[in-house]
């Protein structure tokens, strides 16, 4: 395969941070005076943003559907506790760190629907920041993934083309943002979504675990 531009997905691709996300929007909920909701539940709602995150996580804990204002609340109380506790259990997949590195000669960049700010922190917090020319977060833009924007600009400011480049990540968002822009995908397999909603949504490469990508390339 020609691919000379990798773009990868955060969450759920180069990083379990799952358990972080949901103690993080707990916290929230704690603070606004909501019943708690399971881990897994919350899971379900990463992915699409921190507005959809916490809208959802309310709207489950309400059993109704959130007022937008009250969501938005819920948003910067969430910030401050995920700023607080990003790290805490937040770990690398198995082999990112060294794949990465084997795959040095390849520009990367990462476009993620997580604030641009606590992605920059996580990346350099685990040791990873370095092997990125780009860092896109779901604020950089006014629009965000689904959308092709985020990626097209990613791989404008590259320097390369849609043909050029393959966008890595595990959802249905990052293979449609994909195939918005023109662009290859390789769905990862391990991620927060699994295989079928890979399949379904039609990833054009798939890979069980992280360090496949080099055989892949």
């Amino acid at each position: 395969m020609s691919f000379t531009c990798l773009l990868f997905d955060l969450d759920g691709t180069l990083i379990d941070s799952r358990d972080d996300l949901a103690d993080s929007v707990n916290l929230m909920l704690s603070e606004l005076n909501l019943a708690n909701l399971p881990s897994k539940t919350i899971y379900n709602f990463i992915g699409e943003g921190v507005f959809n995150l916490v809208n959802r996580s309310i709207s489950a804990s309400l059993q109704k559907e959130s007022d937008k204002d009250f969501s938005e609340y819920g948003v910067e109380i969430f910030r401050k506790f995920y700023a607080e506790n990003c790290l805490v259990k937040t770990k690398l997949y198995e082999g990112v760190a060294e794949t990465l590195k084997k795959l040095s000669e390849f520009p990367k960049a990462v476009v993620t629907n997580k604030p641009h700010d606590f992605s920059v922190k996580i990346l350099e917090g685990l040791g990873i920041a370095q092997h990125f020319s780009l860092v896109v977060g779901g604020d950089t833009f006014p629009e965000r993934k689904p959308s092709p924007v985020p990626l097209l600009c990613a791989i404008e400011k590259l320097g390369f083309t849609s043909e050029e480049s393959l966008m890595i990540g595990d959802s249905w968002v990052d293979i449609e943002t994909g195939k918005n822009a023109n662009v290859k995908t390789c769905g990862c397999v391990f991620g927060f979504r699994g295989r079928d909603e890979l399949e379904k949504a039609g990833a054009d490469y798939l890979i069980e675990k992280f360090s496949d990508l080099q055989s892949l390339l």
